[in-house]
């Protein structure tokens, strides 16, 4: 195209996109509503519908066919309503997503061979912890089971906080042997 030919068609489509344009904003002027409460009782919901709305109009606006559209209207409200349902399949496959990874998830309910196993293992830590010393027994206690810091357990049982934890690190050896033992076929 020359020189000449190139500045016509710009202005042309300059032109053509102005009128498209005013096109556009009398059916957004003429329509919005209506196209706003078609989309929400499809989708349930009014922020959802002025999105979807949005992205029709923005649709309609930068479409190169317009000659081949008879009615904007419609094919607005088409436009509108594919993009509604590709919505809502989206939020169909996120929530079936979402229900799928709620079932892999671990039941919360303990079965009662869980349970049944758990008393096992208390029962057993307790024989253990009655073949320590009193010492041993009762700084393990305060500390690993009540949670209470080292020097919460030296003031406690009137011992220096090095005591404690040889203690306690005395008592977990002895703990962690007594389970090993009884994990032996």
């Amino acid at each position: 195209m020359g020189k000449l030919n190139t500045a016509i068609y710009e202005g042309m489509t300059t032109v053509t996109l102005s009128v498209h344009a005013n096109d556009v904003e009398q059916l957004f002027r003429e329509h919005n509503r209506a196209l706003i409460a078609f989309l929400q009782c499809r989708l349930n919901s009014h922020s959802d519908a002025q999105e979807v709305a949005q992205e029709a109009y923005l649709r309609v606006l930068t479409m190169s066919n317009r000659e081949e559209v008879d009615s904007l209207r419609s094919y607005l409200f088409t436009i509108a309503g594919n993009l509604a349902i590709d919505r809502l399949r989206k939020r169909k496959v996120r929530s079936d997503f979402a229900a799928v990874q709620s079932q892999e998830e671990p039941a919360t309910e303990a079965l009662p061979d869980h349970h049944a196993m758990a008393v096992e293992q208390v029962a057993g830590l307790r024989r253990a912890l009655r073949e320590l010393p009193p010492k041993a027994s009762q700084a393990f206690v305060l500390h690993v089971i009540e949670g209470r810091d080292f020097g919460t357990v030296a003031q406690t049982m009137k011992l220096s906080e090095r005591m404690v934890r040889y203690h306690v690190a005395n008592a977990l050896a002895h703990c962690r042997a007594w389970v090993d033992e009884k994990e032996k076929p």
